[in-house]
């Protein structure tokens, strides 16, 4: 039995790390519960994040704590002009559509990012990474209480704007009534396009959050977007606070396993996880019955 010590520490870092997950889930949950369709290039997107985040490292020294703003920013305008370009076009169209158009999205990004960077794996080492804040014997990482802070403020400022702001209600009443939206003159289509793009901003901070926790390669893209899937599906999907907890409680599952078993054995209680919640709660933990 490890010591308590060791136990609380990987717990806490378990947990800063699923509060990045669960940004990086946010954004997809987030497009799901207003537009009603699966972003599956939701991984991709971040795994491009990431990568511009080394570019901005590399070439201009800016941290990735800084390059999240224009990063951010120019996801935002990315996945707007998707969403108007592409998605909308498809919104009527069976899923099946839906899932063919968004996974050849997400091939020709993981292929764009192979011509560019090639197969081999980039970091950021910035000077905060191997530093601690010790409170006994307990050491808060750094980079990982920066990065779980990061993804609270975000995720905040996300919860707010869809409560308070006039364009957070409007983008409401099109998740819950779209035909109704239409017939008060509401321009849906654009709200939707506002929606897929404060999502994609959501997965561009988690991706220069998380290039600070490990290394990107072009293959990356595919199993973050089915960790995503995984945590939302545990959170409930379309519940924004569901995604941040179904982050969480990945993040400490994976983080209890590498101590306990090995590291290799972390993505096996991740999906023990969701078996367990689609077998007792089937809409997820914050999910409503349909």
């Amino acid at each position: 039995m490890p010591p308590i010590d060791l136990i609380a520490n990987v717990v806490i870092s378990g947990l800063l790390t699923g509060l990045v997950y669960g940004l990086m889930a946010l954004g997809l949950s987030v497009i799901f519960g207003v537009v009603r369709v699966v972003n599956f290039a939701h991984g991709e997107m971040m795994t491009i994040a990431m990568y511009a985040a080394v570019v901005a490292f590399a070439s201009l020294n800016v941290d990735p704590f800084l390059a999240l703003v224009p990063v951010a920013i120019v996801f935002f305008v990315f996945g707007y002009a998707m969403q108007s370009a592409i998605v909308n076009p498809f919104i009527t169209r069976p899923e099946h559509s839906q899932f063919m158009l968004l996974v050849a999205v997400a091939i020709i990004m993981v292929n764009g990012l192979l011509m560019a960077f090639g197969p081999d794996a980039r970091n950021i080492q910035v000077d905060y990474q191997l530093e601690s804040f010790a409170f006994g014997k307990i050491l808060l990482d750094k980079a990982r209480l920066y990065a779980g802070l990061t993804a609270i403020a975000t995720s905040a400022a996300l919860f707010g704007f869809f409560r308070y702001s006039l364009t957070g209600k409007a983008i409401r009443a099109c998740a819950d009534n779209w035909l109704g939206a239409k017939v008060v003159g509401l321009n849906v289509k654009r709200y939707y396009a506002l929606t897929f793009g404060l999502g994609s901003a959501c997965v561009a901070v988690a991706g220069c959050m998380m290039i600070l926790l490990v290394d990107v390669t072009p293959n990356l893209g595919p199993a973050y977007t089915l960790l995503a899937f995984v945590i939302v599906i545990v959170g409930g999907l379309g519940s924004m606070a569901g995604a941040l907890l179904g982050g969480v409680l990945i993040g400490v599952s994976e983080a209890l396993a590498g101590l306990f078993i090995a590291p290799s054995a972390k993505s096996m209680f991740s999906f023990g996880l969701l078996i367990l919640v689609l077998l007792f709660r089937p809409q997820g933990l914050l999910g409503r019955r349909p």
